[in-house]
């Protein structure tokens, strides 16, 4: 089996049930599997709320680990209509052509970089520092900010063994409290300045709120991004005809973005809390507990999708949910897909080819299902 082939851990139970229930520090989620009923929930959300006690709708849970809330991603309309109103424009800034030009030079930088090299450890050495390069771009600071959160590792949130364990944000929220009050102190035209700026329901945001949409900002683009680029770059080291056809073939550039996020999906899951007793797939769920939309899961649904186990990078027929599904889909995918655009752009037209000398799986364990979401190490040889 190639080291880019993820397989599907929830197909059997997908198909012969639908859901699967989990222990998260005794509070369980029921996962949903099918996309009919993810995306019924996602759609929902007067019965499955995202607004609850923070960090209780991810999975694992991290109500013991932080009490501040995620913005917008922790609320429910109306007021989540309100968050989202303002910063929408931002999240589509990646969109202009002075952005992608920015962007493009980074990454450019970074392929070349790594084509000077032996070899090069994908994660730590290209993926983090594109990822965290191209996050200047979208908060609007510095580039130099980046070295900073390079620094702090691919793991910010949480330690690394141990999922629990969340005193290592302490860097990182110790890092936003002082940008929230320079830019109090002297307003620029980045990110904080705007949340600072910024009324919701006739009131300016408060330090608190502006917090939550920045660690938001930092905690849903990293994990994810590094995962996509990690996982995208194995890809097209293991498939080089895949590569060729995009260089014949750039039109197909962005059903090929939509076909790798549907296949990797880097997020596995995120859940949401009943707000009354209801059913979900034919299985009941009392109110306040806890049942989770497992993206992974429902994009390799062969109900909908054909040959859900393969990558077609021309992929014409793809509802995927990699980004999520309704009112809370994705802030940052316009950003994500500008950054897989370049890189898959930059790859065919300064890359030869690329081998996979040494790897790692990453494997995340949800009750009996063992799902590969990405490399702890992979090390690679970049060719001209």
């Amino acid at each position: 089996m190639k080291k880019s082939t993820f397989p599907d851990p929830f197909q059997k139970t997908r198909e012969q049930i639908g859901h699967h229930t989990i222990d998260d520090q005794n509070d369980p989620v029921t996962m949903l599997l099918r996309l009919k009923d993810v995306r019924r929930t996602a759609h929902n959300w007067q019965t499955f709320q995202s607004g609850a006690a923070p960090g209780r709708i991810v999975v694992p849970s991290e109500v013991h680990i932080r009490d501040t809330r995620q913005i917008p991603f922790e609320t429910d309309p109306p007021l989540h209509t309100e968050y989202r109103k303002l910063v929408e424009e931002w999240f589509r800034r990646p969109l202009n052509e002075e952005y992608e030009a920015a962007l493009t030079r980074q990454i450019e930088a970074a392929v070349e970089e790594v084509l000077q090299k032996d070899k090069t450890e994908v994660i730590r050495d290209f993926a983090l520092p594109l990822q965290s390069r191209a996050l200047t771009l979208l908060l609007n600071v510095p580039e130099t900010e980046a070295e900073t959160w390079i620094g702090w590792g691919t793991h910010v949130f949480r330690s690394e063994d141990n999922p629990l364990d969340g005193s290592k944000a302490t860097a990182l929220y110790d890092y936003i409290d002082r940008e929230i009050e320079r830019a109090a102190a002297k307003p620029s035209d980045d990110l904080y300045s705007l949340l600072l700026a910024s009324e919701v329901q006739g009131k300016k945001l408060t330090k608190e709120e502006v917090k939550g949409v920045i660690i938001l900002t930092f905690a849903g683009g990293r994990d994810t991004v590094i995962n996509a680029v990690t996982n995208s770059v194995a890809y097209f080291a293991e498939h080089p005809d895949s590569l060729q056809l995009l260089r014949e073939q750039p039109e197909i550039t962005p059903r090929a973005i939509e076909e790798l996020v549907r296949y990797f999906s880097p997020l596995t899951h995120m859940g949401r809390i009943v707000t009354e007793d209801t059913h979900v797939c034919e299985h009941a769920a009392k109110a306040d507990t806890r049942v989770s939309l497992c993206w992974a899961s429902a994009n390799r649904d062969a109900a909908v999708f054909e040959n859900p186990n393969e990558v077609v990078l021309d992929r014409k027929v793809n509802p995927h949910v990699a980004f999520g599904f309704s009112h809370h889909n994705c802030l940052g995918a316009t950003h994500a897909r500008q950054v897989l655009k370049v890189l898959l752009t930059t790859l065919a037209k300064k890359v030869g080819y690329m081998e996979i000398l040494d790897h790692k799986d990453n494997i995340e364990q949800w009750g009996k299902f063992d799902r590969k979401v990405g490399f702890d190490k992979l090390e690679m040889r970049f060719n001209k």
